[in-house]
């Protein structure tokens, strides 16, 4: 039976083919599943045998160890030289997200306080 051993949802490509890579150097059988026609199915790669699920886990758990620690001190270096995006600097990049996010904050507070200031106002 297999087992599912690193979900590909949201990875980068660079880190899912390292996967694939660390898996293939230390012998290890896997396929890989996408997320379908619909994106709703569960991109991963599974272990093809279940005795080589424990290991598969114990590998990708200390390569993305070192991969955060990795990507922390390239993220260090950059706010360092002051080349790290600001927040601003993202918003002019990609607006419409953004202020999709905000007015749909402002609508929750509108119909969240609205019953209460309408009770406040005379009639």
């Amino acid at each position: 039976m297999s087992a599912l051993v690193f979900k590909l949802r949201n990875v980068p490509e660079d880190e899912a083919q390292d996967v694939r890579e660390l898996l293939e150097t230390n012998r290890i059988e896997f396929y890989e599943t996408t997320a379908g026609n619909w994106g709703i199915a569960m991109p991963g790669l599974w272990a093809a045998d279940d005795d080589d699920v424990e290991k598969a886990k114990a590998l990708i758990q200390a390569y993305q160890r070192e991969r955060t620690q990795q990507q922390r001190l390239k993220y260090q270096d950059a706010v360092a030289r002051g080349e790290s995006p600001k927040w601003y600097a993202r918003f002019i990049e990609n607006p419409l997200p953004t202020i999709g996010i905000v007015l749909f904050c402002l609508f929750i507070v509108y119909a969240l306080l609205s019953p209460f200031v309408r009770l406040a106002l005379p009639n």
